[in-house]
């Protein structure tokens, strides 16, 4: 989640991806998303299990800022919002 192009940035884990963003987006997500504003999916990565999508999650937060951009800039490089794409 992010608020702008290579602004603040916030990784999670969901079971629930579209009900989590629409938490964030409208303020009952977590502390960190609403004190910066972070509305915008730029990156969503799937995986086969929970225990998966944790190690990756606490390896992503572990990444310097500067692999972080790359990352979304290599999937996303316009940092377009997909939570359209997740209503669809």
């Amino acid at each position: 989640m992010t608020n702008r192009p290579f602004g603040a940035l916030y990784i999670g884990v969901t079971a629930e991806l579209s009900s989590r963003i629409w938490q964030h987006r409208n303020g009952t997500g977590s502390d960190f998303c609403r004190r910066y504003l972070l509305t915008r999916l730029v990156l969503a990565e799937p995986h086969a299990t929970i225990g998966e999508a944790i190690a990756r999650e606490k390896a992503l937060k572990a990444w310097k800022r500067s692999w972080k951009i790359e990352l979304i800039q290599a999937a996303n490089p316009r940092w377009l919002d997909l939570w359209d794409d997740l209503q669809r």
